[in-house]
């Protein structure tokens, strides 16, 4: 019995990691232009950390996350999430102490969730995500929105949504906690068990359960905007005011709540309207954690930002019919017709890629017209041709397939022919 890859993972072949290839480089150079710089953060963490940085009563705490002892007997989790670890080593690294504040930080990598698998959805998946650190200003709540926005559409996506929410601040929060404790607690009973654990510790992750959604009670619960006070108020209008000078359409969504504890004040979605794109149609989500420095033990260092999945990415690219240019170049394919072309091959193969070109030959012993068809099937810009004529003008015939031109070139003048062409 052959062995096979885990339950929602996936191998990413040839000819589709291209794709992430250009993604990351897409979202890379746009970070630079943000002044957003990389930070690469260990695959797995203390347990501790997500138990107190994401939430002991959210969904990816108490059923989703992959935790295991090591042979010290310290629990240790695979990473579900970036925005814990990044601030745990903003915090570690003192990076509060750094000239340039706020600290822009962008990273990408896998993360790993124990969910049921479904389209789009793996138990280990990538994200690209950012995180502004050190400023509570509502424009860099614009900025990393727009950043997000600005993604997409670099890639070709034009069926997008902007969705946006504020949580409001600690006062607003605690005021709207026992609205909710209040509305929800005479029948509470009715609702599934997760709710029925965070009445009390959380009652705003009701809002946002799966199992209960349709619950009469759902469509009559305190809205939080009916709590916030003058300060959540006026900063939630200023962003509104940032993202429109931008020109970046928005919706208020009242409801929108996200599945993570440390959100307060911003909390945006960015979804896919694209037919056939699939009923769970969010891309993106993000928002404000002013207070998480202070959870993993770092000093007052609000910040905000967003995480996204490459497969998600992927499949909206898909629904819209968006082909990325990301196909392999090659840029010269040698063909050769004896033992002592071949070993001029092995040496031309060589200094070509010396010389910056992308260069293949034939290994397998083939015919002239089987390394040909090798040849249109990686796409070469150009063969060049070597048999014991060419070996003993020294030169070789180098053809262009996309024109069909050829002519006869100097080893000595071939790479120099091959970049000006």
């Amino acid at each position: 019995m052959s062995i096979q890859i885990p339950r929602g993972t996936q191998d990413i072949l040839p000819g589709t990691v291209e794709k992430w290839q250009y993604i990351e480089k897409v979202a890379k150079e746009l970070c630079e232009q943000y002044q957003y710089k990389e930070i690469r953060t260990p695959l797995f963490e203390h347990t501790e950390l997500f138990e107190r940085g994401v939430g002991d009563t959210t969904d990816i705490v108490q059923k989703e996350m992959y935790t295991f002892k090591d042979r010290g007997e310290r629990s240790l989790t695979l990473r579900p999430e970036g925005t814990a670890g990044v601030v745990r080593s903003f915090v570690q690294h003192k990076m509060f102490g750094q000239v340039n504040q706020p600290v822009k930080l962008f990273y990408t990598g896998p993360m790993f969730r124990y969910e049921r698998p479904q389209a789009g959805r793996f138990r280990q998946f990538v994200q690209f995500g950012v995180e502004a650190i050190g400023s509570d200003d509502p424009s860099i709540d614009a900025e990393v929105i727009s950043l997000a926005m600005e993604l997409y559409t670099r890639l070709g996506l034009k069926k997008l949504k902007l969705v946006i929410n504020s949580l409001g601040d600690t006062e607003s929060r605690i005021a709207h906690k026992e609205a909710l404790i209040n509305h929800f607690k005479p029948r509470i009973n009715e609702f599934c068990h997760d709710c029925q654990m965070r009445l009390e510790k959380n009652p705003l992750r009701i809002l946002d359960c799966k199992k209960d959604r349709d619950h009469e009670l759902m469509a009559t619960a305190p809205s939080l905007a009916d709590y916030l006070n003058a300060e959540s108020s006026a900063y939630f209008k200023k962003l509104q005011h940032y993202l429109t000078l931008m020109g970046i359409e928005f919706e208020v969504d009242s409801n929108l709540v996200r599945g993570l504890d440390y959100y307060n004040h911003t909390a945006f979605e960015i979804m896919s309207s694209a037919e056939g794109f699939g009923a769970i149609t969010t891309l993106c989500g993000g928002g404000r954690y002013n207070g998480l420095s202070e959870d993993l033990g770092g000093p007052s260092a609000p910040g905000i930002g967003f995480a996204l999945s490459i497969e998600r990415l992927l499949s909206a690219l898909d629904a819209e019919s968006i082909e990325l240019p990301a196909e392999a170049v090659l840029d010269c394919y040698f063909v050769t017709m004896g033992e002592q072309a071949k070993d001029k091959a092995v040496e031309l193969t060589y200094k070509a890629r010396k010389h910056n070109l992308s260069a293949e030959m034939d290994t397998l012993n083939r015919k002239m017209k089987a390394q040909l068809k090798s040849a249109d099937r990686l796409k070469a810009k150009f063969v060049a041709i070597i048999g014991e004529n060419e070996l003993s003008e020294g030169t070789s015939v180098v053809k262009n397939l996309e024109s069909g031109t050829q002519e006869n070139v100097t080893f000595e003048k071939l790479f120099d022919y091959l970049k000006q062409s």
